[in-house]
């Protein structure tokens, strides 16, 4: 078994066992408990992982977003006479956080690693309590749906050499439906994952990025060149909705997260066929993309001319100012700025207000309102 396989495996265990009879089973076997730490001690890749605080997010999917257990459990479950291994398959980096994604057969969760200590130290110890309260308070948050947060249950091998991530989390697939649309083809989709560019980007702006690789570029920011084509109710929602979520972001010391933004062109045909029907109507929306009731920013914001659907979220929401890391970088650029070149903070290195003021102001700048009766106007 690969290391990507093992990594996938462990995962479907760690989302589908419970801790009843089987585990008390193995209790009374010392033969067996000392067969399974050794192995899990000794393990390179497939680490033994637990659910953090499975409680909390039991009640969000349950009593929140109207997944049932089974259904969840489901989703991380391999196809008939398929191992368990692949009930994940590795869709690789997915943006530019340094993180590895993997989606369930079903193509509703994705699997994203948290690797460095700063990230998932943050979110387990001062986010994940707000965050909690906030996603069950907040149904239409463009914050992306975590399901489940695992992490690493006892020491490993594997872990200390850094050949397998500890933590994991399991969140929504904005991006459900596509392979669904590809097969029909009835509609193109694209993505780009957006923060604020004025930052300075060693990667990028040191030497114009000769001393850089073209693989270590491409995993910096996107650039979306275009416009979200909105009625006046949907970008008076879209900026709502991203006032609120930052807002919380901000005040807990979150920097560096994205615009997660999905824009999905269906062709007239499409539509055509069914005289009754809309651009929604060709674009899957089970949970866990509801509810709210559709549309939604999960489901996808039809365009007011009909040509496009939008979906947004915000990813990637680790960084913390407050953290070693993070501290530690800062001093770095700050000591370049003074020494060698001044080129300012970096999307890691400002503060948290400064980012949220960026942030929005990127956020509105993509947004084109179509008013009702007269020409467009920019939001």
């Amino acid at each position: 078994m690969g290391r990507q396989e093992a990594i996938a495996r462990s995962i479907a265990l760690a989302i589908t066992s419970t801790n009843g009879n089987s585990a008390n089973k193995r209790s009374q076997n010392l033969l067996a408990t000392l067969l399974a730490f050794f192995s899990a001690l000794f393990s390179l890749y497939q680490l033994a992982l637990r659910k953090i605080r499975p409680a909390d997010f039991a009640n969000l999917r349950r009593n929140h977003w109207d997944v049932g257990d089974d259904d969840y459990a489901d989703s991380f479950q391999p196809g008939e006479g398929a191992k368990k291994e692949e009930a994940l398959s590795s869709i690789g980096d997915m943006g530019f956080s340094g993180s590895t994604f993997y989606s369930t057969a079903d193509q509703k969760y994705l699997v994203k690693s948290v690797p460095r200590h700063s990230e998932y130290s943050f979110f387990r110890d001062d986010l994940l309590t707000p965050y909690v309260q906030y996603m069950a308070s907040h149904p239409r948050t463009l914050i992306v749906r975590i399901c489940d947060f695992l992490c690493l249950s006892g020491a490993s091998l594997g872990r200390a050499l850094g050949l397998a991530p500890s933590h994991h989390i399991v969140m929504e697939n904005i991006m459900y439906g596509r392979e669904q649309t590809k097969k029909r083809g009835s509609a193109d989709w694209e993505y780009w994952d957006l923060k604020p560019t004025s930052y300075f980007y060693p990667e990028r702006d040191i030497a114009n990025g000769a001393l850089t690789s073209e693989a270590t570029l491409s995993q910096l920011a996107d650039e979306f060149h275009g416009k979200i084509m909105l009625s006046q109710q949907q970008a008076d929602d879209f900026f709502s909705n991203l006032e609120e979520d930052t807002k919380l972001l901000a005040e807990h010391n979150a920097v560096d997260y994205s615009l997660f933004l999905v824009r999905i062109k269906v062709p007239r045909q499409a539509t055509d066929l069914v005289p009754s029907s809309t651009a929604l109507d060709m674009v899957p929306i089970d949970p866990p993309s509801v509810p709210p009731s559709p549309p939604s920013w999960r489901t996808g914001v039809e365009s007011p001319d009909g040509k496009h659907i939008f979906r947004a979220a915000i990813l990637d929401f680790f960084w913390a100012k407050h953290k070693l890391q993070p501290i530690f970088m800062t001093v770095l650029i700050k000591l370049w700025n003074l020494l060698i070149f001044k080129h300012g903070p970096m999307s890691i290195t400002t503060t948290p207000d400064e980012y949220r003021d960026r942030f929005l102001k990127m956020c509105r700048g993509i947004v084109e309102v179509k008013v009702a009766g007269a020409g467009n106007s920019d939001a």
